[in-house]
C-alpha cells in the first residue's frame, strides 16, 4: 500500500471510527483488499475483523457486498456503521419489495458502499445480475468458518458461495473468522476458490478475558457467586439442555435475579423479545442454550458462565468470545462434570441415527468433545492450553488471567502420591468400574454393592478416607484430562489403566492436581491484571452517570447503548474528563459524526458531575485507552509443525514424530532442523549420535558450512544428509 493511501485509509478510520491505531494484522488484512488480493482473516473476537473490510470499502470506488448469516447480525452491523457515518444497507426478507427495489437502485447509483445480505440471497442469479449492473468486485463472507466441514458451526447454505468466482471472475473474495484451525482454514480457501489468499491469523489469545474452570457441586451458589461478582453487569449463561435453561431461569427470578430464558423451543417472537431486550440493555441477564449468541453484537458483555461443558474448544472460544468485545475486562466461567461428556455424546449419537441425518459427522464431533474434555479437566495454563490447540506458541509464563495462573485453584500437596493411591484402586478393581465406585473405595464408604464386591477388603479402601467426595472425584477427572487414566465404554463408562498410569505407579512420571482453597479472602476472588488497570484513573461515579446518559439516549433513538458509545470509550470520558468538544474528539471511539450527534449530551453531564463533585478537567492521559494490547500474532509453526516441536523437546524420535503428524520424513526433517536451529537445545543427541556429532564437526571446520555436500564428501558419504544438516543446524 502506497504511504498517500496508507494515510487516506488512517484518515477514514479515525473520521469514522475515532480510533488512531491499527490492531495487530488490520492494516495488513486492509492492503489485501485494496491491492486487490484475496485473502482470509482469523482475529479473535474483538480484534477488529470488521473495520478490515469495511474501512476498505470507504477508501475504494464501488459496493462491498458483505454476506451474513443472521437478519439480526446484519441489522446490528448496518446500524453500527450508519451511526459512524457510513452509507450501509441491509436486503433481506423482512423489507417490502418497493424497499428492496429502493436499496438494489442505491447500489446501483453508487450510494452504498457496504451491502448486507444473506448467503441464500446472494446466490440467486436475478439478484448477481443486479450486482454485476453495479459493478461489484469485492465480496467479505462473514463468519466464515460456516463454509466448512470441519469447523463447528458448518451451514450448508454457506457452500453455495463457491458460484461468487464463478460469476464474478474479476471479483476478490474475503473471508472472515474467528475461529479456525489449520484444517479450517485451507477448507475455507478451497470451498470459496480463493486464488493465492493472503491468510492473516491472528494470535487466538484473549487477554482481556479471565478464564475460570471448576468441577461443578453446587450449581445455584456457584451461580449466584458469579452474579454477584458481576452486579449491574451484563452476562450470559449457556446450559446444555432447554430443561435446565427454564429451571434454572425461573431459580435465578426467585432469587431475586432478574434473568430471561432464551432456547429453539421457544416462538420466535418470544425468541426476538429476548434478544432486544438484552440488546437495549433492559435486561442484562440471559440464561440459554447454545441458540443464543451468533447476531448478539452487544459489546459490553462482562461475563459468560457456562454451567456444563460446550461440545468443543471451537464451541468454547466462540460463546466465551462474546465476552469482552470492547477490549476490555470479562470472566468466563466454565462449571463442568465428568457427566457432561456422556451427555454431549448421547445428544450426539441419538442426532447421528435419525432418519436422513448423514452420520458421517459423528467421528469428527466425539473428537472434538474429546478435545473439550480434556481442556476442562487439564492442569495447565487455560491461555496457553486454548493457543496450542490452535497450533500456536504461548510464549508467556504465566498469563495471570486463569484460575490456575490466579491461585483460585492451587496445587495439591503430594499430588503424584494421591495419583499413585488413584491408579492403584482402579488396578485392584480389575479396570471394571467407573468413577462415583472407585471414589468411594478411595473414601472408605459402607455402601452396599462396595461390600458384596468385596471392596472394602482392598489394600486401597480409605487411603483417602479424609478427603471430599468433591474434591476425589474431581483428582480423578483430572487424571483422565491428563491421559494417566481411561475411560471406556458409553453407557457405563469404566476406568482403565495405560502405559502413563503404570509410569506413575512406578515413579517414572510425576502428577499435577488442583484443587479449589476451602477458605478465600474476598480480595483473592482474583481480578487479572487487565481488570486492575483498565480502571486506572476512571471516575466510577462519572462512568455510571454517563451510562445513563448513553441508555436515554439509545431509547430515544431506538437504538441499541453501545452503537452510541462503548464502555472503552465511557471509561475514557470519565477517566479524561474534557470539558469541549475538541477536547472530546482526542477520546478513544469518537468520530465526527457521533461528536456531532452525541457530544453536546456527554459533554453537558461531565461538567455538571464535575461542578457537583468538585473535580478539575481536561485531565492529562498519557496515552488513549485502546483496548488492551494483544500479544503478537504467531504464524508460525502453526498445525502438524507445532505438534512435531512440541514432540522434539519431548526428545522423539524421528519416526514417532512422522506417525504422529501423518508427514513424510523428509518434511519432518526440516522441521527438526528448523526447530534445532531457532532453540538450540544442549543436545542433539536424541537424533544423532554423539560419535557422529563429533566426526561432522570436525569435517564443516575443515570445509566450511555454507553447503552440505563439501562436508558428505569429506566424510566418504558415510553420514547421510539429515544429519549433517542436523549437525550444520545445531553449530551455527
Amino acid at each position: 500500500m502506497a504511504a498517500a493511501q496508507l494515510q487516506d485509509l488512517t484518515r477514514i478510520i479515525e473520521h469514522h471510527w475515532g480510533y488512531r491505531s491499527f490492531r495487530p494484522l488490520q492494516e495488513r488484512a486492509m492492503r489485501a483488499v485494496l491491492d486487490r488480493r484475496d485473502s482470509l482473516v482469523v482475529l479473535p473476537t474483538g480484534g477488529g475483523k470488521s473495520l478490515c473490510y469495511q474501512a476498505p470499502a470507504m477508501a475504494q470506488a464501488g459496493t462491498t457486498v458483505v454476506a451474513s448469516p443472521l437478519i439480526s447480525l446484519m441489522k446490528d452491523q448496518v446500524d453500527s456503521l450508519q451511526a459512524c457515518g457510513v452509507p450501509a444497507v441491509q436486503i433481506d426478507s423482512s423489507l417490502s419489495a418497493d424497499e428492496k427495489f429502493a436499496r438494489e437502485i442505491d447500489v446501483q447509483q453508487g450510494a452504498v458502499k457496504l451491502l448486507f445480505v444473506s448467503p441464500e440471497r446472494l446466490v440467486l442469479p436475478d439478484f448477481g445480475n443486479m450486482l454485476r449492473r453495479a459493478g461489484v468486485k469485492t465480496f467479505a463472507i462473514d463468519e466464515a468458518h460456516c463454509i466448512s466441514h470441519w469447523g463447528h458451526d458448518f451451514r450448508p447454505e454457506y457452500r453455495q458461495l463457491r458460484r461468487i468466482k464463478e460469476w464474478f471472475p474479476d471479483a476478490t473474495v474475503h473471508g472472515y473468522t474467528a475461529t479456525a484451525t489449520e484444517q479450517v482454514r485451507n477448507d475455507i480457501c478451497q470451498q470459496l476458490g480463493l486464488k493465492n489468499p493472503e491468510v492473516l491469523v491472528g494470535s487466538f489469545d484473549r487477554p482481556n478475558l479471565a478464564y475460570r474452570v471448576l468441577p461443578r457441586y453446587d450449581l445455584e451458589n456457584q451461580v449466584a457467586e458469579v452474579l454477584d461478582r458481576h452486579k449491574g453487569e451484563a452476562g450470559i449463561i449457556y446450559c446444555i439442555r432447554r430443561k435446565d435453561v427454564n429451571e434454572l431461569t425461573e431459580t435465578l427470578n426467585s432469587m431475586g435475579y432478574k434473568s430471561l430464558g432464551y432456547h429453539a423451543g421457544l416462538s420466535p417472537d418470544e425468541r426476538k423479545r429476548v434478544q432486544e431486550a438484552f440488546k437495549s440493555e433492559t435486561c442484562d441477564l440471559i440464561v440459554a442454550t447454545v441458540a443464543f449468541g451468533m447476531g448478539i453484537d452487544r459489546s459490553n458483555i462482562r461475563f459468560v458462565l457456562h454451567t456444563g461443558m460446550p461440545k468443543s474448544i471451537e464451541h468454547y472460544q466462540q460463546e466465551t468470545g462474546r465476552a469482552g468485545r470492547d477490549g476490555l475486562e470479562a470472566e468466563c466461567v466454565l462449571l463442568h462434570s465428568g457427566s457432561d461428556a456422556m451427555t454431549w455424546k448421547f445428544i450426539m449419537e441419538k442426532s447421528a441415527s435419525e432418519p436422513g441425518v448423514d452420520a458421517s459427522f459423528l467421528p469428527n464431533a466425539l473428537k472434538h468433545l474429546n478435545d473439550m474434555d480434556r481442556y476442562s479437566r487439564g492442569a495447565v495454563c487455560r491461555h496457553r492450553a486454548l493457543v496450542e490447540y490452535f497450533g500456536q506458541r504461548y510464549e508467556a509464563p504465566s498469563c495471570m488471567a486463569c484460575d490456575l495462573c490466579l491461585g483460585d485453584r492451587e496445587p495439591v500437596p503430594e499430588a503424584t502420591v494421591i495419583a499413585q493411591k488413584i491408579l492403584s484402586c482402579v488396578a485392584r478393581v480389575k479396570e471394571r468400574f467407573g468413577v462415583n465406585h472407585v471414589v468411594s473405595v478411595l473414601r472408605g464408604e459402607n455402601g452396599d454393592k462396595l461390600k458384596q464386591q468385596g471392596h472394602d477388603q482392598l489394600s486401597t479402601y480409605g487411603l483417602l478416607k479424609g478427603e471430599s467426595k468433591d474434591d476425589v472425584r474431581d483428582w480423578v477427572h483430572q487424571l483422565l484430562g491428563q491421559g494417566l487414566l481411561v475411560q471406556t465404554g458409553s453407557e457405563y463408562p469404566v476406568l482403565g489403566l495405560n502405559d502413563a498410569s503404570w509410569e506413575v505407579m512406578k515413579k517414572q512420571r510425576t502428577a499435577k492436581l488442583f484443587q479449589t482453597p476451602r477458605k478465600r479472602k474476598e480480595k483473592e476472588t482474583s481480578r487479572s491484571g487487565v481488570e486492575k488497570t483498565s480502571w486506572e484513573g476512571v471516575d466510577r461515579g462519572l462512568f455510571d452517570r454517563l451510562r445513563e446518559v448513553r441508555r436515554e439516549l439509545a431509547a430515544d433513538r431506538g437504538l441499541p447503548p453501545y452503537l452510541v458509545f462503548s464502555d472503552t470509550t465511557l471509561r475514557d470520558l470519565a477517566r479524561r474528563r474534557p470539558s469541549t468538544l475538541p477536547a472530546m474528539r482526542a477520546v478513544y471511539g469518537i468520530g465526527d459524526k457521533k461528536l456531532e450527534e452525541w457530544g453536546h449530551e456527554f459533554l453537558k453531564e461531565i461538567r455538571a458531575y464535575c461542578d457537583d463533585m468538585d473535580l478539575s478537567m481536561d485531565t492529562v492521559v498519557d496515552s488513549e485507552p485502546a483496548p488492551p494490547p494483544r500479544r503478537a500474532a504467531v504464524s508460525e509453526p502453526t498445525g502438524m509443525k507445532a505438534v512435531a516441536e512440541d514432540l522434539f523437546r519431548d526428545n522423539a524420535a524421528v519416526e514417532d514424530v512422522m506417525h504422529q503428524t501423518t508427514r513424510a520424513r523428509s518434511t519432518v526433517m526440516g522441521w527438526l532442523a528448523d526447530f534445532i536451529r531457532r532453540e538450540h537445545p544442549a543436545s542433539i543427541s536424541a537424533w544423532v549420535s554423539d560419535d557422529v556429532y563429533a566426526r561432522v564437526a570436525a569435517a564443516a571446520k575443515q570445509v566450511g558450512m555454507e553447503r552440505l555436500k563439501p562436508i558428505f564428501e569429506a566424510l566418504e558419504g558415510k553420514i547421510p544428509y539429515d544429519e549433517i544438516r542436523l549437525v550444520v543446524s545445531h553449530l551455527t
